[in-house]
């Protein structure tokens, strides 16, 4: 038996490293699966879509079952958040029960060339809500506590985005201003990067992209990030490489992309919803100037729109 088996009966996970909610498992298997081996998507995919019947499998039982070694499992229950094995079993028994409470059958959501509109407005609505459910299970609390805490106090907040990430990256600045605080949403990547080094302790940086990897994003979070700033990464890759430069992850999920539907309409619906998280956090830490400049804001416009 490997060393790597026999760690599967006593994890390592202390109180700041709980184990993902059952829940959670399936949008980990989705986050992560891009930056998966082969083998370990394997296994991966087979507890995600059978989890009743992998969790009744022992480490040896579900190597075998995927093709794989007991030490590539135990590997990948340990990408998935789990310390060891048992503990993904548990979860695996977990979700497995939450399914048999009576929770209706996924649908096929790939949209066709030919769906009629009333099926594509069904199918986009259950991938949305889903994308969101998923985020949702797999967001870490405590980091989000924190980006909010950062942004509550922050002199100044800086936004990275582009492209679809960019909008995401406007709504969330628009939202801060309405409450009061200073902050900017930069698409440019030159202006982000002159800007980026202006900034310094007591400041944050926000970058999103779901890749991980746009290098006009992560270039002036590297920046900030190298002058004290507070760094922040929303993203649907945590072993990204713009986490290098990130104090906080917030790992959104995303559906599966297709022809018609390409990863940038699901990141940006569970970017949304984290950017949303942020701004309540932040309101509510800053009731007392938040509540009165939505107030005025509010009374500001209200012209406009009788």
């Amino acid at each position: 038996m490997t060393q790597d088996v026999k760690e599967i009966f006593g994890g390592s996970g202390g109180p700041g490293n709980a184990p993902p909610a059952p829940a959670a498992l399936t949008a980990k298997v989705r986050t992560l699966a891009p930056s998966m081996t082969r083998s370990m998507h394997r296994v991966a995919e087979a507890v995600a879509s059978d989890p009743a019947g992998c969790a009744a499998l022992t480490v040896t039982g579900l190597a075998e079952l995927t093709g794989t070694s007991e030490a590539t499992v135990v590997r990948t229950a340990r990408l998935l958040g789990y310390p060891g094995y048992r503990d993904l079993r548990l979860a695996l028994a977990g979700l497995a029960a939450q399914q048999q409470s009576g929770r209706a059958p996924a649908l096929t959501t790939d949209i066709a060339v030919d769906d009629p509109i009333a099926d594509v407005v069904a199918k986009l609505a259950y991938d949305e809500q889903q994308t969101l459910a998923d985020t949702a299970a797999g967001l870490d609390t405590v980091q989000l506590g924190a980006a909010v805490a950062a942004l509550a106090g922050a002199r100044r907040t800086d936004v990275y985005g582009i492209g679809a990430s960019g909008l995401v990256a406007q709504d969330l600045t628009q939202k801060l201003l309405r409450i009061g605080l200073i902050a900017h949403a930069h698409s440019d990547p030159h202006l982000a990067v002159t800007n980026a080094v202006q900034l310094r302790s007591g400041d944050v940086a926000i970058a999103i992209t779901h890749s991980g990897s746009t290098g006009d994003v992560i270039e002036p979070l590297r920046a900030a990030f190298e002058h004290g700033a507070t760094t922040v990464a929303i993203t649907g890759r945590p072993d990204g490489p713009v986490t290098q430069y990130a104090d906080h992850v917030l790992t959104t999920s995303t559906s599966r992309e297709s022809e018609l539907r390409p990863a940038a309409m699901s990141s940006r619906t569970s970017q949304l919803l984290v950017v949303d998280c942020l701004f309540i956090g932040v309101a509510q830490r800053t009731y007392e100037t938040a509540a009165p400049a939505l107030a005025a804001s509010y009374e500001a416009l209200a012209h406009r729109h009788r």
